[in-house]
């Protein structure tokens, strides 16, 4: 958006419309249609793009407008590809939402050619619940917490193809201990290689004898001094280090930010401390091989597909919004077991072909039997940790998650209150308690 659209972004939604700044321009006529029809017995239909309704956008958009004397939506149907009749078309990713007051009788979800009857359309253009995912900044349960991999902002002096390295090493072949191999959503899916020039342990003694490797910190410092932002100009001070830096030091689980939606799973793994990892990755410090069968699980992706935004159609992982509010099992010690014991088995089907690349092994067509086995066993066990049955939709399996997802926000909102109010208490007690001394104070002078 330029600076005037922005500008109509804020006067529709005014001061107080919560994440109003993150919003598409699509979403000013939603806001503006439920304004008009809010004292009328009349119905309005948007073609959207889809994205407000994936990822933050629902919260941010919806949960506003659906409310029990607000807005419902009446009929909707969900992505398709809107093709321009341009010679160079244009692809756009659209969603129609029908909406407006009065009685909610449900209505259609049109999906291709398939249609479902719903008793509610949501935010999510799913048959459930007026349920709003909003990011956090912590998990919901007691699992390791998830971050992103390193941004160096480096213009690139710090980053090389195989060649490049290889071109660089004859050049300074003193310089080989400080190459890592370097993963992103690119490198970790589709097998390709890149390296980074690590030199934030390389002492100054040793850097002095690096003119090659020094170049490039000369580089990195001229580059972040050149910047409009003032966090990129401190970073000038530290070049030899990335901007931003997380090096778990033992093995991490690794999910791409972006994968292709054409996929029945998100190529999912672990890595080692010996390499490193962009900011185009999420990671899990500390991980189990338990923590890799749930996240690898039918159930996870089914949650992800429902809440995580898009790019286009790909999948855009959100620590904030997928894996933090995403309510992990209960499970006994035997169906732990199970989950770890499956999960392994994804991996020892993996190790069956290696020189197969995630790409190959998880193009949905072509995926070998012995993972695709592997994978079906994990979802069981999950599935029954979950207490649902192996044959459960992934309808089914989002509204048992989304249901979850409500009780646990509403167990952590009554212990906030809980909290606030035992807090109060005690505040209340120790003002009774100095009045008391006050006044006790005062007698004995007297």
């Amino acid at each position: 958006m330029d600076a005037s659209q922005k500008e109509d972004l804020a006067q529709v939604f005014g001061p107080d419309w919560q994440g109003a700044g993150d919003l598409d321009y699509v979403a000013c006529w939603f806001k503006r249609a439920a304004d008009f029809m809010r004292d009328k017995k009349v119905q309005a239909s948007f073609v959207a793009t889809n994205s407000i309704c994936q990822g933050q956008q629902v919260a941010n958009l919806w949960k506003p407008l659906l409310t029990p004397d607000g807005m419902h939506i009446n009929f909707a149907y969900r992505t398709f590809v809107w093709d321009s009749e341009a010679t160079e078309k244009a692809h756009v990713y659209c969603v129609i939402v029908g909406f407006g007051p009065g009685v909610n009788h449900g209505g259609p979800i049109f999906e291709g050619d398939k249609v479902t009857q719903a008793t509610n359309i949501n935010g999510y253009l799913l048959n459930g619940p007026n349920v709003f995912i909003e990011a956090r900044a912590t998990t919901l349960c007691n699992v390791p917490e998830m971050g992103v991999g390193n941004q160096p902002i480096d213009d690139g002096n710090y980053l090389f193809t195989e060649e490049e390295r290889r071109a660089f090493l004859k050049k300074e072949p003193n310089a080989e201990p400080y190459f890592r191999r370097w993963y992103g959503s690119e490198e970790f899916i589709n097998g390709k290689v890149r390296y980074c020039l690590w030199l934030g342990d390389c002492s100054s003694a040793t850097l002095g004898k690096l003119p090659e490797c020094m170049k490039r910190v000369e580089a990195v410092r001229t580059f972040r001094l050149q910047s409009k932002r003032k966090q990129t100009i401190q970073a000038a001070n530290t070049p030899r280090h990335f901007f931003i830096e997380n090096m778990p030091k033992g093995n991490s689980i690794l999910i791409p930010e972006t994968s292709s939606e054409k996929r029945e799973y998100v190529p999912i793994g672990f890595m080692g401390p010996d390499s490193l990892c962009s900011n185009a990755v999420r990671l899990i410090p500390e991980a189990t091989i338990y923590h890799f069968g749930i996240l690898t699980s039918s159930a996870h992706m089914a949650w992800m597909r429902a809440v995580a935004g898009r790019l286009e159609m790909r999948y855009r992982y959100s620590n904030k919004i997928v894996y933090n509010n995403f309510v992990w099992p209960s499970p006994t010690d035997e169906q732990t077991k199970k989950i770890e014991k499956t999960a392994q088995s994804i991996l020892d089907a993996r190790a069956l072909e290696p020189d197969a690349t995630m790409a190959d092994l998880y193009r949905t067509a072509s995926m070998p039997d012995e993972l695709r086995a592997a994978h079906q066993a994990n979802d069981c066990a999950v599935l029954e940790a979950y207490g649902l049955s192996k044959d459960s939709t992934e309808e089914e399996i989002v509204a048992h998650l989304m249901k979850l997802y409500s009780e646990k926000v509403e167990e952590l909102r009554q212990k906030e209150l809980e909290e606030a109010e035992r807090l109060k208490a005690e505040k209340a007690a120790e003002r009774e308690r100095r009045k008391a001394e006050r006044a006790a104070t005062r007698k004995t002078k007297l």
